[in-house]
């Protein structure tokens, strides 16, 4: 069995660093078997030792763009710290239960909705600061740490300020920019970049680990811009890929301004229709579950009362599913989008004769004909006109109003 890291795609170097602090941070629990009172300081070293801890530090932040693996390595590194070897077998009890989401001294934090609130934040580092059950660490796992409202963020910020003995904490973030992490936070914390993995190293996971023929994986794996999971789903699913024929088939829809509010509002729609398919399974079971804990279908004494004062919990969990549907749409939106931001980016390349491979093989004679007809000048400014478009949903406006702006850029050019 591959060890923790073995799925940290083209990223040697951070997985060095990862390796020699996971060592690290055995040495700093040996030695404290001998001086009870050791443990990571802020700084990173260890107290009262000869610097056991060089290399660990308490608090780390994985930044990298979508598809680099930031939560991947987080989770290897979790699996490494609680490895009874220190050095992410994969084979061990700890390092099992860690990667299946099993083990009680790893807190995984996965938003659903559009942010991390004070409230959840406040428990989960109550939590954190427990005496480890395994004898090892308490390591507290934020994906999307982006998503913190600015409480949330002073919240965690004290935590990390002052943190636990045996508390670890690893956050996931695009980059260290104020907009995505507070710069308290990032002062504090040793940062790990990850870079977009290459698409032959892509190809080759592909081929190896899931046994797809190479040339559809190497076509996966351009598509997908380095992203290992949208590869995957490209490969292998087929609705995935008609959703990014749709997209793709955009720039030829684009015929006037009816055209241009026609295509935004399938882009609209279908995401709306992957976000509702991807979260109803969920939904309906978590409700179910919920009812069921209520006394639903009950016939004991005060039954019937008891589901009747749930009211107000079943709302609570409609408005958590709401914000998780709203969150599964915009993640759908946004990989359209970089799919067609892909197509401008191979028009732009093919107006500037750039000696790069395109992104959209199977659409690479399309994008030649737009090059010819918008020239380089042409093909920049629709490219711009869908990164825009992203950074607008991002800053919450709202989508339809995002995408229709942008057909019509694409539109007039």
């Amino acid at each position: 069995m591959p060890d923790v890291f073995a799925d940290l795609v083209g990223q040697d170097e951070a997985v060095a660093t990862l390796r020699r602090a996971a060592a690290a941070a055995a040495a700093v629990r040996r030695h404290a078997a001998d001086q009870p009172a050791l443990a990571l300081t802020p700084t990173g070293s260890a107290g009262g030792a000869a610097d056991p801890g060089a290399g660990m530090t308490h608090a780390w932040i994985f930044t990298g763009p979508p598809g680099s693996g930031r939560s991947v390595a987080a989770r290897a590194f979790a699996a490494a710290l609680q490895c009874a070897y220190g050095t992410g077998c994969g084979e061990c009890p700890g390092c099992h239960t860690t990667l299946t989401g099993t083990h009680a001294d790893v807190r995984l934090v996965v938003p659903e909705g559009l942010s991390i609130g004070v409230n959840e934040m406040r428990a989960l580092v109550l939590r954190a600061a427990s005496t480890p059950s395994g004898g090892r660490w308490q390591v507290v796992v934020i994906e999307d740490a982006d998503r913190l409202t600015e409480a949330a963020g002073n919240a965690l910020l004290k935590a990390i300020e002052e943190p636990p003995p045996r508390t670890v904490f690893l956050l996931c973030a695009p980059s260290t920019h104020p907009d995505d992490i507070s710069v308290t936070i990032r002062s504090r914390c040793r940062v790990v970049p990850l870079r977009q993995p290459p698409a032959t190293a892509v190809a080759e996971v592909l081929v190896q680990r899931d046994g797809i023929a190479p040339d559809v994986a190497q076509w996966a794996a351009a598509a997908a811009q380095g992203h290992v999971g949208r590869a995957r789903r490209l490969a292998r699913d087929p609705e995935a890929r008609k959703r990014r024929d749709a997209v793709l088939a955009v720039p030829r829809r684009l015929t006037g301004v009816g055209a241009a509010f026609d295509a935004a509002s399938a882009l609209i729609e279908a995401a709306e229709a992957e976000a509702e398919a991807s979260v109803a399974e969920a939904d309906a079971s978590e409700r179910a579950a919920l009812e069921t804990a209520l006394g639903a279908g009950g016939t004991g004494r005060g039954a019937a009362g008891a589901i009747r004062g749930a009211a107000g919990q079943l709302k609570d969990l409609e408005k958590r599913q709401k914000s998780r549907a709203t969150r599964a749409q915009r993640d759908a939106l946004d990989r359209a989008l970089v799919d067609l931001a892909g197509f401008y980016r191979d028009a732009l390349t093919i107006a500037l004769r750039a000696p790069v491979e395109p992104v959209h093989t199977d659409t690479a004679a399309l994008a030649g004909a737009g090059a010819q007809k918008w020239d380089a000048e042409g093909a920049l400014r629709r490219l711009e006109a869908v990164l825009q478009c992203r950074a607008a949903i991002e800053a919450n406006v709202k989508p339809r109003i995002a995408v229709e702006a942008m057909m019509l850029a694409l539109w007039r050019g």
